[in-house]
């Protein structure tokens, strides 16, 4: 009934007259649009689900890249594939009050919880043959679960927004499910594993690479916000925990990839050795960053002075790092799929696809997780989350609204006559996602509404 009620209150707060602040001409295209992407996409769905590309003509499908051929039955679950579509048609309800794009989320969450394992996770690709209009309660395979590449948390993360709203009880329980499992999956010091139940090898490290533990946090931490349960945001805290105790000593006091179970700097596939990681380094400041707002406790922010002096001290260029380096010596060093369980040192002898496969060198976010981390320090977590939750006025909004208007013509110009953004030939949920996004976050901007 909870549930009901709400969603009866947000669909009624967005279909309520408001003063539209840009261009009503391109509200309505955009509106238009919207709907013509959304039609097009969900007539390609399998059983409410989608994988990651398709071929002009439909007959070929693939995962998250064309070397991932999918069967006729399977979907996507790795990001931007089926959760990622649903978090758009969720925001375009919201912002649109129309009631296709509630049905086509609801459609999305089905399909995950109908491909969700046994044991509560998701592999990056399920198979719905047994999803029909009709089907009831969902059939379970038995299988391993990744939380690898925000597969599992991602799901999650939109099952729970969906839960939010729709009043299903296969839908409580799955999302229940799915959250069972992450605390089953998470090790007694806080960390977790790329897959569970464990496989053997670098699989079951504590691992950083690709944001796992930090999207583990994530999502107990969105878990307890939605549903209050203590046992959540413990798990979250086990997991800040777990950041704080794997931190490497000075001067090198960043953070590695993955770890062996002693906690030490580990390999993990052959071309990705051991080291200090840069990347690894910005993300975990940012969810301790993340942990002090929600939690207030200044330990969560205690490990990053010394974590950020080893950045300064670590660039190889303006705004420049390496992925990786050296214990002791800090030296910047590189692996290759061509010869691997070998390290490098010299960077322009890294074959050329590796070093454009990768990403060996780069930014990675460093400028904005520090930035992110002073402004919080500088005023507090309170003051910060009120200066978040501000709303911008009108003006504010309508200069906001006008500078996104390029962006969006720019979308809609690009949409064919079956409402298909096609790039390189093929239609890709990353492409739809980042025109619908578009779409939406300019009528968000356009058509204010403070229930929002």
């Amino acid at each position: 009934m909870r549930k009901l009620v709400l969603c009866l209150v947000l669909f009624a707060l967005t279909v309520l007259p408001e003063p539209v602040l840009a261009s009503d001409g391109l509200v309505n295209e955009a509106k238009t649009a919207m709907k013509r992407a959304a039609g097009y996409f969900r007539s390609i769905s399998t059983n409410g689900g989608y994988v990651g590309i398709y071929s002009l003509d439909l007959q070929k499908r693939y995962g998250e890249a064309i070397y991932e051929k999918a069967r006729p039955n399977e979907i996507w679950v790795q990001p931007p594939g089926t959760p990622t579509i649903g978090q758009c048609y969720l925001r375009a309800w919201k912002v649109t009050g129309d009631k296709y794009y509630f049905d086509a989320a609801r459609d999305v969450a089905r399909a995950l919880v109908w491909g969700q394992r046994q044991i509560g996770g998701w592999d990056h690709r399920v198979d719905i043959a047994h999803l029909t209009a009709d089907a009831k309660t969902p059939v379970r395979k038995k299988g391993r679960c990744t939380l690898d590449d925000n597969i599992t948390q991602g799901a999650l993360k939109f099952l729970i927004e969906a839960d939010s709203v729709i009043d299903e009880s296969w839908l409580t329980e799955g999302v229940e499910l799915g959250i069972a499992f992450m605390i089953k999956s998470q090790f007694a010091n806080g960390a977790w594993p790329q897959w569970y139940p464990l496989r053997g090898g670098y699989n079951d490290y504590y691992t950083f690479n690709d944001n796992t533990i930090n999207d583990c946090i994530d999502v107990m931490l969105k878990a307890h916000k939605a549903y209050g349960k203590d046992e959540y945001l413990a798990c979250a805290e086990r997991g800040g925990d777990f950041i704080i105790a794997s931190q490497l000593a000075k001067p090198q006091a960043g953070w590695a990839q993955q770890y062996s179970h002693d906690t030490k700097p580990a390999w993990a596939r052959t071309f990705e050795p051991p080291g200090v990681c840069s990347a690894a380094t910005a993300r975990n400041i940012r969810t301790l960053v993340q942990l002090y707002i929600y939690t207030k406790n200044d330990k969560y922010l205690a490990p990053i002075p010394a974590a950020i002096e080893w950045l300064n001290k670590s660039r190889i260029g303006e705004n420049l790092w390496a992925r990786l380096y050296e214990a002791k010596t800090n030296r910047p060093i590189y692996g290759d799929r061509e010869d691997g369980n070998k390290i490098h040192y010299d960077y322009e002898k890294v074959s050329l696809k590796e070093r454009t496969s990768y990403g060996w060198r780069g930014e990675y976010g460093i400028g904005s997780a520090i930035s992110y981390y002073r402004q919080v320090k500088a005023i507090g977590a309170e003051a910060y989350l009120a200066q978040q939750q501000k709303k911008p006025s009108p003006k504010v909004r309508t200069q906001r609204a006008k500078d996104a208007e390029p962006a969006v013509r720019k979308a809609i110009a690009a949409m064919d006559e079956k409402g298909r953004w096609i790039t390189k030939e093929m239609i890709t949920c990353e492409t739809f996602v980042r025109n619908f996004r578009i779409l939406c976050h300019y009528l968000e901007l356009a058509q204010p509404k403070e229930s929002q």
